[in-house]
């Protein structure tokens, strides 16, 4: 495992780019390590070494997971995001005890916390439905990436039209918090679930607007009919 990943770091550093780390940075209020390696390249990356490790036993993929979130270096993280979400059919419940694990203690910004949890966390839930209640633990963390995480796990299921209640339940929990990041992370939420939910969506958001923040609720209401938008942004 050792030699793996650190020859894979090894390379990764060699890709360094600094103006363009700076130029990334300015995309995140928070400090962000990262070496400037476009998007594209990574996600190639991530594919073609997830084929050295493909056949590995799900809990030897998990360690290497680790291994890369433990630099805390962007690309990294974006790596062990795809290779973990490359083995969803491998899930079991217990999986979510590591996956939380990660949330609270490797994710930092708002693109690892995305990437993870709106792919790795989403299809966890959808095959475990049963995990759902773990969310509202998240959703009253003080950690913000937590929260965060707790209403973009739902991105997926969403998608599909499924899990509506807790998706209403998260966003209650979730509905006057003061960070941005997580107003934001909910309002995404709520948007999603618009898009096979309208109606109740919207009867949702319209009764909660005197106390849902503007930055959410223009999020939530982003994909909805003129007339529903300017019903639910007049005060």
């Amino acid at each position: 495992m050792s030699d793996f990943i650190d020859e894979l770091i090894t390379s990764l550093n060699h890709l360094n780019d600094p103006v363009r780390a700076e130029k990334m940075r300015r995309f995140f209020k928070e400090d962000v390590k990262g070496r400037g390696i476009p998007a594209a390249e990574i996600n190639q990356i991530a594919r073609i070494t997830f084929k050295q490790i493909n056949k590995e036993p799900k809990m030897v993929i998990f360690r290497y997971c680790e291994r890369m979130f433990q630099t805390g270096y962007m690309e990294e993280c974006l790596i062990a995001c795809h290779w973990s979400y490359a083995i969803r059919k491998q899930y079991t419940a217990s999986d979510m005890d590591r996956f939380e694990k990660w949330i609270g203690t490797y994710i930092t910004n708002w693109a690892v916390c995305d990437t993870f949890c709106a792919k790795s966390v989403g299809e966890l839930l959808l095959k475990f439905p049963d995990k759902l209640s773990r969310l509202s633990l998240l959703a009253n963390s003080e950690n913000r990436w937590e929260r965060r995480a707790a209403a973009v796990s739902l991105i997926v299921p969403g998608r599909q039209g499924l899990y509506l209640k807790n998706i209403f339940h998260t966003a209650d929990l979730l509905l006057e918090d003061t960070d941005d990041m997580v107003q934001k992370g909910y309002g995404w939420m709520l948007k999603v679930a618009s898009q096979k939910h309208l109606i109740e969506v919207f009867r949702f958001v319209n009764e909660r607007k005197s106390k849902m923040p503007r930055t959410a609720l223009r999020y939530a209401i982003e994909k909805m009919p003129d007339d529903m938008k300017a019903e639910a942004m007049a005060k």
